[in-house]
């Protein structure tokens, strides 16, 4: 995958459908993130989804490269998304094979495909002959414990001239539970020539060692530690790099960035539903801060933006004291 030449042990943020939006892409790149991967993004995007379909298009103050991931279970359908998304500007283009969450399931899309190995190659040949940028897959382990199949997908990817893999080490009967299965991703490596990326529980510099060195993947992928922490990617750089760990930011420090988060968001979906959006953004930000319980309430139920923040710096006095 060209756009992980180049870079010694990339770190990357994950899709998430709902939480990697722009704001927090930018947000992520600031802290270190080296590559960010838009929102999943359903291909067959209507004009009834019209407007949450371009929320989730890159935006042009984003560095690039500008990665696109696409859910669907029709060939025809990824494919014609792919092109066009690649003819609106997308750097590389990445199939979902990794969501376990019901309603995509439902649909037969995301980790629901790797029990259909044959539509598998079908989606995978239909893109790549459709697009001319980089094309990737994220994908699980398997259905369940006893249906691993990553490999055998790994190696369809290879064979139908996909870029790269990125390997959540858990099945789709996992969801989030569990420990990620590293061996699995060591398995993919060795199967294949091209990059793959583990993901799964990296949530700190000791943690990301250890994933390194039981997957022998070539790049990292940090999804859920990232929410309300998107310094995590300075953190894990400077501990891969052998370079003293930076002290743990204090909510004082962090206040200027996440006032801005607060208005890229506003910016981004409007008051009113960027407030809502950016409520799960601020909890999770909060969540490494000792505020009592009244204070945190406080915040986070504050009717509008501008409220909400200056309670919150009303309480960076008391934290200092």
């Amino acid at each position: 995958m060209p756009a992980l030449y180049g870079r010694t042990l990339p770190l990357i943020l994950a899709p998430m459908a709902g939480v990697t939006d722009a704001p927090m892409r930018r947000l992520c790149r600031d802290f270190g993130a080296d590559f960010c991967y838009g929102e999943m993004t359903a291909a067959d995007a209507d004009d009834a989804r019209r407007a949450k379909f371009e929320r989730r298009l890159h935006q042009r103050d984003e560095p690039r490269p500008w990665i696109v991931q696409l859910a669907g279970a029709e060939p025809e359908v990824l494919a014609q998304a792919a092109q066009r998304h690649q003819q609106l500007g997308a750097d590389v283009i990445d199939i979902n094979m990794g969501c376990p969450a019901k309603k995509v399931r439902k649909k037969a899309c995301g980790s629901a495909l790797m029990g259909d190995p044959g539509l598998v190659r079908a989606i995978f040949e239909a893109t790549r002959e459709a697009c001319t940028v980089p094309l990737s897959v994220k994908i699980r382990t398997g259905l369940h414990r006893q249906a691993r199949n990553a490999v055998e997908i790994a190696e369809l990817a290879e064979r139908c001239g996909l870029d790269a893999i990125a390997v959540h080490g858990r099945t789709r009967a996992d969801m989030y539970k569990g420990e990620a299965e590293y061996a699995t991703i060591r398995a993919v490596k060795q199967a294949i020539t091209l990059p793959v990326i583990a993901n799964g529980d990296i949530v700190d510099g000791p943690s990301a060692e250890r994933a390194l060195e039981r997957s022998g993947a070539d790049a990292l992928m940090i999804g859920r530690a990232a929410v309300g922490r998107p310094w995590i990617f300075a953190e894990l750089r400077a501990y891969l790099d052998g370079r003293p760990q930076p002290a743990a930011p204090t909510l004082a420090a962090l206040a200027p960035w996440i006032e801005r988060h607060a208005r890229e968001v506003d910016a981004h979906y409007g008051p009113r539903l960027g407030l809502k959006v950016f409520r799960k953004h601020l909890a999770g930000w909060l969540a490494h801060f000792e505020l009592d319980k009244a204070q945190r309430t406080a915040i986070l139920r504050a009717e509008d933006r501008d409220s909400g923040l200056a309670l919150l710096r009303g309480s960076l006095p008391a934290l200092a004291a």
